[in-house]
């Protein structure tokens, strides 16, 4: 059986991606900050414990003997710009101190280029606390360019819904025309194919639904 650990697994993106895991017959740790909290984790047969992204050695201790990661991580009380480069720079350490080459990190939007080549965080009628955020969040990604890790950037659009779990969803290297909408469950089938099938490499995508 293969084994996935997933750091952020309280949020939504990250429940998501724990039951997809699930659902494939993966083994599952489940990272969050204060495990009493997410019993209900627990009771799905996926082992669930404390850790800090931001910490290389916690997530080194934890990562061990696991095949692929899974960063969803966010936190709403902490400084971005500080939060998200760290968590980078703690998930590219531990993870090679680890032994698990093998990234899926859940990006923002507005980090992905247009159809006409520019970021969507680089316009110039994109507010300024968005792109503050847009940059922090870019931040993790430039640890990740800057070390030996498999990783991939798997970025949905704006619009990340609740919603049942339709199956399908396109990809691409910029933002996706069309439906600018997907839901969490098919984002987590998105980060799963890519644990399993690996057919993109230290890059950002775009991912949307059908």
């Amino acid at each position: 059986m293969e084994k996935i650990i997933v750091f952020g697994a309280g949020g939504r993106a990250g429940r998501a991606a724990v039951a997809e895991a699930r659902r494939r017959g993966w083994e599952v740790t489940a990272v969050v900050r204060d495990p009493s909290a997410y019993a209900d984790l627990a009771e799905s047969g996926v082992t669930v414990l404390a850790g800090d992204a931001t910490d290389a050695g916690s997530v080194a201790r934890l990562a061990a003997g696991h095949d692929a990661a899974i960063g969803a991580v966010y936190r709403a009380d902490a400084d971005a710009a500080e939060f998200f480069a760290a968590a980078g720079r703690g998930l590219a350490d531990g993870l090679a101190r680890a032994g698990v080459e093998r990234l899926l990190w859940v990006g923002v939007a507005t980090t992905l280029p247009t159809e006409e080549g520019p970021r969507i965080c680089d316009g110039p009628d994109f507010p300024a606390e968005w792109r503050t955020f847009a940059l922090a969040h870019d931040a993790a990604s430039a640890a990740f360019r800057g070390s030996d890790l498999d990783w991939v950037v798997v970025t949905p659009p704006m619009r990340l819904e609740e919603g049942e779990r339709e199956g399908a969803y396109r990809t691409g290297t910029a933002l996706l025309p069309g439906t600018d909408r997907i839901t969490y469950a098919d984002l987590a089938i998105a980060l799963l194919d890519e644990a399993e099938d690996g057919k993109h490499h230290r890059e950002q995508i775009a991912v949307a639904g059908l």
